[in-house]
């Protein structure tokens, strides 16, 4: 089920008076009845654009965030308030009534799907990065855009599984606007992936989380490693930005963005 602008606006204000930093187990249940952590709430909010199944959304909620996500696709397994409608539309007419716009603009324009003999497939994805970041950048709020390598972002962060301790790569780029990322150190890869390569099965530490088959992870196994129990829809897992990204980045945002605000009205 889908809710309207309206709607979101009425279900965050019916939770109790709180103060940033108080732990919050008002909401017990996300909208797809997948029970959600008690956390420290921050008191702002983050729209959480191009959301899928809530990989990103699920890191800022840890990270004490309100967050609405918007998709395209009906989203029926999104734990939080979710509006179906165009991304890039919805950033330029409210993304300003939001503390903070996190966009996951779709990356198949960018990946291996459509490189070399492949470049031809490019044309059957939208590429929205630079009408995204336009959007973004005309509501004056501070912001992030995660896509992966490749992809024309500025390189402001980058992330990989094994800085979260998980069993899996997956690097990811961030362009952060309106604050600064600190970026964690990134040791060498000390493993391989396991799965089948030319015929050959190879062991390894680390899970191959795309595609099918060729003994790459199972839905268990990717559930597991990015924490995300609420969907086990494998493309909403494959897809899915693993929380922990989005918790780091999330955390060092809020003060940043308070300390601006606070700035504003001194």
């Amino acid at each position: 089920m889908t809710i309207t602008l309206e709607q979101a606006d009425r279900l965050l204000a019916t939770r109790p008076p709180a103060v940033p930093g108080q732990l919050d187990a008002a909401q017990t249940a996300g909208r797809n009845g997948y029970p959600l952590p008690a956390r420290p709430w921050n008191g702002l909010t983050v729209l959480d654009a191009c959301c899928c199944a809530g990989g990103a959304g699920m890191g800022y909620y840890l990270a004490g965030y309100d967050v609405v996500g918007i998709d395209v696709t009906d989203r029926p397994r999104y734990p939080f308030p979710f509006i179906q409608g165009d991304a890039v539309e919805y950033v330029r007419v409210h993304g300003h009534e939001y503390d903070l716009i996190h966009a996951s603009w779709p990356c198949q324009h960018y990946t291996a799907l459509t490189r070399g003999t492949n470049r031809k497939r490019r044309k059957t994805y939208p590429d929205l990065i630079g009408p995204g970041r336009e959007a973004m950048l005309a509501t004056g709020r501070p912001y992030v855009i995660e896509n992966v390598p490749g992809a024309p972002l500025r390189p402001d962060l980058t992330l990989c599984g094994t800085q979260f301790g998980r069993p899996f790569l997956r690097h990811r780029v961030f362009e952060i606007h309106g604050w600064f990322a600190m970026q964690p150190q990134h040791q060498r890869h000390r493993d391989r992936v396991r799965g089948y390569r030319h015929g050959v099965r190879h062991p390894g530490g680390y899970l191959a989380i795309y595609g099918d088959g060729g003994d790459k992870a199972s839905v268990p196994e990717i559930q597991a490693a990015f924490r995300m129990w609420w969907t086990d829809v494998r493309e909403e897992l494959t897809e899915a930005i693993p929380p922990a990204y989005t918790h780091h980045i999330g955390e060092q945002a809020t003060d940043q963005i308070r300390a601006a605000r606070m700035g504003a009205t001194v």
